[in-house]
């Protein structure tokens, strides 16, 4: 990995951690308690499959570990469009998360594509 000396400086990790405290912040109080659990789990998964996949041996076991990231992040967005229609979070709300979200996978997504 180029001058990547450690996952803290993968640009995408910071911002899905970024997206984390967001989304944790925003859903704190929620009573519903295994949507919150559901939606916390998905956004914690992005920056954890970065970290992980990144001390993994080769890059084809990091590239993995990034499409499970980009999962998680397709998977916190879907949530988060059923937290808006729930009425758990406004449309501004909603869009400043999934457009944070498809940030994260962009970045991820040119990662893998300096790995092949």
């Amino acid at each position: 990995m180029g001058g990547i000396q450690k996952f803290e400086d993968i640009i995408a990790w910071q911002k899905a951690q970024d997206l984390a405290i967001d989304i944790y912040q925003t859903f704190r109080e929620l009573k519903d308690f295994s949507f919150k659990d559901q939606i916390c789990r998905a956004c914690v998964s992005i920056s954890n499959n970065i970290a992980e996949g990144f001390d993994r041996n080769t890059d084809a076991d990091f590239s993995r570990f990034l499409y499970i990231a980009i999962s998680s992040s397709s998977e916190t967005r879907s949530m988060l469009y059923l937290a808006n229609r729930l009425g758990y979070i406004d449309d501004l709300k909603k869009e400043q998360f999934v457009k944070q979200s498809n940030e994260v996978s962009a970045i991820i997504r040119g990662l893998i594509k300096s790995l092949n």
